[in-house]
């Protein structure tokens, strides 16, 4: 056998005990000595198969005195690194991202309505985040931070593993394209706090009364969770999702999504 294609061979023994959990994150690999030994390869392979775990995102391999691989389970965000490679190859926009959320998402939140358990599974968890939203409604970053925790646990908590993974990816992506927004407009958006506040109307997050909205809608999506309606729940995510996301597209809706800026989580 060629190297490559051996190393391919070993990578891929090794990827099946990390996605079968026999390997847990945080678990260290045997020592490379025994790996040779028990997988029968030379150094040379090894080494290319832990690269190539690498790559996948499924090792962190340390060099060094205190070296080893450390075993990573595979993360929303990786998927959402890879989702925004592909989109940005595509020229994909930040209004096709939202115009696919905006349609996803309210699935999400009918399908926590509509779990049995969710007065233990979810609705606390949801609580205790809007709790948190409106106690910080008066700074902006940590408003901001728990709003989008709101969002992206709705998704965590509807209790579909293929929902949670694609949607929640998607959530990543639009999350990152809009804190990339805000970050360029920052020094537009400082100076202008005064007159928005004023106004009223134009800050996407700093007018006090786009906040409260927002806590509004929170609240009332909760409460149709809490009560099992799965189609109010539906609803009250889609008006929501269409009103806020449009706030952040007035200002940038024909940017392309850039995979640089999809944060990973190590």
């Amino acid at each position: 056998m060629r190297q490559p294609l051996l190393a391919e061979l070993v990578a891929g023994r090794l990827r099946e005990r990390i996605l079968s959990g026999e390997l847990r994150e945080g678990d260290l690999l045997p020592p490379q000595e025994q790996l040779m030994t028990e997988l029968q390869v030379s150094f040379g392979v090894l080494r290319e198969a832990l690269r190539l775990l690498e790559n996948d995102g499924l090792l962190i391999v340390r060099r060094g005195n205190v070296g080893g691989a450390l075993v990573r389970a595979p993360k929303v965000d990786r998927a959402a690194q890879m989702i925004g490679m592909l989109l940005q190859a595509r020229v994909t926009t930040a209004s096709d991202v939202s115009d696919a959320l905006t349609r996803m998402e309210p699935i999400c939140a009918g399908m926590c309505a509509a779990r049995p358990d969710r007065a233990q599974a979810v609705v606390p968890a949801l609580r205790a985040i809007l709790e948190r939203q409106l106690q910080e409604i008066d700074d902006l970053d940590a408003y901001i931070l728990h709003a989008r925790r709101f969002h992206e646990a709705v998704v965590d908590l509807c209790g579909n593993d293929t929902m949670i993974v694609v949607v929640g990816a998607l959530e990543a992506i639009w999350s990152a394209h809009e804190s990339s927004v805000w970050s360029s407009a920052a020094g537009e958006r400082r100076r202008s706090l005064a007159d928005a506040a004023a106004a009223d109307s134009d800050a996407p997050v700093a007018s006090q009364k786009v906040r409260r909205n927002a806590v509004r809608d929170h609240e009332s999506l909760l409460a149709a969770i809490e009560d099992g309606n799965e189609a109010r729940a539906q609803k009250i995510a889609s008006a929501h999702l269409s009103a806020a996301r449009d706030k952040t597209l007035e200002w940038a809706e024909n940017t392309a999504i850039r995979a640089a800026t999809i944060p990973s989580s190590g």
